[in-house]
C-alpha cells in the first residue's frame, strides 16, 4: 500500500506538471465563451456563465476521472507514458477535423487498427523515433483501452443525463421548409484526470491482487475529455439528453462486452477496435436519422406564442413557465406576433396576467406583480419568426471556431433573392450570405 500510494502521488505531480489536463480545461473554457457568445448573438442575454458552466464541468470531471481511475485500476489497465503522449498526439489530430472525434473510442480504436496492421510488419520501423512510437504502439493493450474507453462513456451517459438539458443553448436553426424554427444545441465535455497502472514487468512490483487485465505497481496519468455534441429540432432538451444517455450506455456496455472478449481471445482486437469507431459513428447517423424523421416542435401555432426558453432567475421562472409551453394571453391580448408580447406588457406597467398552455394542451392561468429591474419580456425568449433572418449552422462545433469565437450564424437568403429583413427593419443590399 505505500508504494501505490507513493505512485499514485508521483502520477498526480505528473498530471500538474504536463501539459494536457491544462489544455482540457482551456478547449473547454473557450468552447462555454462561444456558447456565451452564440447566446447573446439570437436571444441578445446569456443564459449561461462561461466561468460558472466551466467549473461545473471540472468539478463533475474530477469526480468522475477518480471513479473511472478506480474501476480501472482494479481491472489492472496498464499504460506507458510514451502511449500517454502517442493518444493525446492523434486526439489532437483528430479534433482539427471535427471536435466530436476529440474522443477516446476515437482515438484508442484508431490505434488498435494501426497496431494490427504494424503487426504484417513486425521488422519495420525499429529505430530512431518512428521506431520509438512503433514499439509503444506495439506494445499498447488495445483490448484494456478499449475497457477504458466503455467505462468512459459510462461516465458520459451519466453526465449527459445528470447535466445535458442544463447546459442546452437555444438557436435559431433552418427548418425542412426554408422557415426559421427553434432548437436546442447540446453540447457538453468534461476533462477527466485518469490514472492508470504502469504495465507489470517493467521492473516494478506486482499488484495485491489479481487483475483481470494485467498491470504492475505503479500509476500514469492519463488525462482525457469525454463529452457528446446532439442538435434537436423535435424534442424538448430534457428527452433528447435522456434518449442519448441511453444509446451512450448501450454503446458502452456493447464495447465493454467486445473489449473483454479480445482480452480473452486477441485475434478480436481489431474488430473491437472497428466497433468502436463504427459504432460510435453509427450513434450520430441514428440521431441525425431520427431528428429528420420527427416535425419541429419549437414553431408558432396560429393563436400564441410558443415558449423557447426562460432566463434563470427571471419572472417567468418564477411563475413556472417552461420552455415548449405557449403563451396564450398577456393582460387579456391574444398574442398573434411577437411583438404584442412587449406591447401587452407595458399596458399594465406593475401587474401582469398571463394565460398559459402547458404541454399537456392544459391552460394555466398566472399572474405576478412587474418590478423595476425586471426583464422586459419577464424572462421569457420565443420561439423565432418563420420568417426570420438569422440562422445556426446544424452542425457540431468546429476547433477554429471555437478558438476564434465565430457563431456560426448566418444571414437567411429569401427566396427572391434579397436577405431576410428584421420586422420593421429596411431591406439590406443584395449579397451572398456569409458566416458570422
Amino acid at each position: 500500500m505505500p508504494e501505490l500510494l507513493t505512485s499514485w502521488g508521483t502520477a498526480v505531480v505528473h498530471l500538474l506538471i504536463q501539459p494536457y489536463y491544462y489544455i482540457a480545461i482551456l478547449f473547454i473554457a473557450l468552447y462555454y465563451r462561444r456558447q456565451v457568445a452564440l447566446e447573446r448573438k439570437f436571444i441578445h442575454v446569456k443564459l449561461h456563465s462561461w466561468g460558472r458552466e466551466t467549473w461545473r464541468t471540472v468539478w463533475s470531471g474530477l469526480v468522475a476521472g477518480l471513479v473511472v481511475s478506480l474501476a480501472a485500476v482494479a481491472l489492472g489497465i496498464s499504460l506507458t507514458g510514451t502511449a500517454v503522449a502517442i493518444i493525446w498526439a492523434v486526439s489532437l489530430v483528430l479534433m482539427l477535423f471535427r471536435v466530436r472525434y476529440l474522443c477516446f473510442a476515437y482515438s484508442i480504436g484508431l490505434l488498435g487498427i494501426l497496431q494490427f496492421i504494424l503487426s504484417f510488419f513486425p521488422d519495420t520501423l525499429q529505430s530512431g523515433l518512428a521506431g520509438t512510437i512503433a514499439t509503444a504502439l506495439r506494445e499498447m493493450d488495445i483490448p484494456a483501452l478499449l475497457v477504458l474507453a466503455a467505462l468512459l462513456h459510462l461516465a458520459e451517459a451519466l453526465l449527459a443525463r445528470w447535466q445535458g438539458a442544463r447546459l442546452a443553448a437555444p438557436l435559431f436553426l433552418k427548418g425542412k421548409r426554408g422557415k426559421v424554427v427553434g432548437g436546442y444545441q447540446l453540447e457538453a465535455f468534461w476533462p477527466l484526470p485518469l490514472f492508470l497502472l504502469i504495465p507489470s514487468g517493467a521492473g516494478i512490483g506486482d499488484l495485491p491482487w489479481h487483475p483481470l487485465l494485467g498491470g504492475g505497481l505503479g500509476l500514469v496519468s492519463l488525462p482525457v475529455i469525454i463529452g457528446f455534441s446532439e442538435m434537436t429540432q423535435g424534442l424538448l432538451p430534457g428527452r433528447k439528453s435522456a434518449r442519448t444517455a441511453g444509446r451512450l450506455l448501450l454503446y458502452s456496455i456493447v464495447l465493454l462486452a467486445l473489449s473483454g472478449l479480445a482480452a480473452w481471445w486477441s485475434p478480436l482486437t481489431v474488430l473491437a477496435a472497428l466497433a468502436a469507431v463504427l459504432l460510435h459513428e453509427a450513434l450520430g447517423w441514428y440521431s441525425a436519422l431520427e431528428e429528420r424523421s420527427l416535425s419541429p416542435i419549437f414553431v408558432h401555432p396560429p393563436a400564441g406564442r410558443k415558449v423557447l426558453a426562460v432566463l434563470p432567475d427571471s419572472p417567468a421562472q418564477e411563475l413556472g413557465i417552461l420552455p415548449g409551453e405557449i403563451l396564450l394571453k398577456v393582460n387579456g391580448v391574444l398574442l398573434t406576433d411577437a411583438a404584442q408580447l412587449h406591447e401587452a406588457l407595458r399596458m399594465n406597467p406593475a401587474f401582469c396576467k398571463l394565460e398559459v398552455q402547458n404541454r399537456a394542451g392544459e391552460s394555466k392561468y398566472l399572474q405576478r406583480a412587474i418590478y423595476d429591474g425586471d426583464h422586459h419580456q419577464l424572462g421569457i425568449i420565443l420561439v423565432p419568426e418563420p420568417d426570420g433572418w438569422v440562422t445556426a449552422e446544424a452542425k457540431s462545433s468546429g476547433i477554429f471556431s471555437i478558438i476564434a469565437m465565430k457563431t456560426g450564424a448566418s444571414r437567411r437568403s429569401l427566396p427572391s433573392g434579397g436577405l431576410g429583413r428584421a420586422k420593421g427593419a429596411a431591406a439590406e443590399p443584395k449579397k451572398e450570405s456569409a458566416g458570422v
